[in-house]
């Protein structure tokens, strides 16, 4: 699988460089997705620009990236879907489950708003308990 990552402060863009996220790719992506979570990374933005085609266990190893992103308090943002990837996403409804952006920069944008809830939440929640 060919792909690229750019590692930032607030999010990781993994861009997949193929166009096929087949049965043949998919578990080289979830390996890289776990990868990414197990030396901390909590937001990942997967650029599609280039992926002409996806199965279901391309879509599996996404949902695999999705909840990883989740349990680390994080997010996973989709952006730069074709439309043959988003007729996909709402035929399988995974786009009421997944975020699924236009563009790239509005998935970093919808990143550091999260970000910032999550740290206005957490600030809510010393306060509620006394913290300082």
């Amino acid at each position: 699988m060919k792909f690229s990552v750019d590692k930032q402060e607030r999010y990781t863009v993994f861009t997949l460089q193929d166009e096929k996220l087949n049965s043949v790719l998919a578990p080289e992506l979830k390996t890289e997705l776990i990868g990414l979570n197990t030396i901390g990374v909590q937001n990942i933005i997967l650029d599609l620009s280039n992926l002409k085609f996806v199965d279901s266990s391309g879509l599996s190893a996404i949902l695999i990236g999705d909840r990883l992103c989740k349990q680390n308090e994080g997010t996973l943002v989709l952006c730069n879907a074709n439309e043959y990837v988003m007729k996909l996403l709402r035929i399988s409804q995974l786009d009421n489950i997944l975020t699924v952006l236009p563009s790239a920069q509005e998935a970093k944008d919808f990143i550091k708003m999260e970000e910032l809830e999550r740290e206005i939440n957490k600030e809510e929640v010393k306060e509620d308990i006394g913290e300082k």
